[in-house]
């Protein structure tokens, strides 16, 4: 009997929604459950969403594990800053400018950075496998 592989696009995907679950649900702990500072609840829940995502990348998704641990959390760390860059900047044209209701436009602009963004730089910049000399 084969063993199923799943693909790459879709291991990430599914990194991505457990990433967001945790970042939500560590948000909402905070929030809700701790009576602190959405703001605080934020940065938490999204600081904890992106080290799950990077150790699935890691570990799961692109199985990078033996690469340089500090290249890659750097490297990670610009491709993620430079995705929130370009959310925002969608978000903005989409829902502000073209007057798309804001939940529609954040879901249209997360799919299409997640694809053409996130995921072609995280498999061939992230946790690209080591050049050999």
């Amino acid at each position: 009997m084969a063993d199923f592989a799943i693909p790459r696009l879709l291991k990430a995907q599914l990194g991505a929604i457990v990433a967001t679950g945790v970042d939500f649900s560590v948000m909402v702990a905070i929030t809700s459950g701790l009576t602190m500072s959405p703001v605080l609840g934020t940065v938490v829940g999204a600081s904890c969403g992106a080290l799950s995502n990077f150790y699935m990348g890691r570990h799961w998704i692109f199985a990078a594990s033996s690469g340089d641990h500090g290249g890659q959390a750097l490297r990670y760390t610009l491709v993620s800053a430079a995705s929130l860059g370009l959310n925002a900047l969608g978000e903005w044209l989409l829902a502000v400018r073209l007057g798309i209701p804001y939940v529609l436009a954040r879901a249209m602009i997360a799919v299409a950075v997640s694809l053409l963004w996130n995921y072609p730089l995280h498999r061939h910049f992230v946790f690209a496998a080591p050049r050999s000399p």
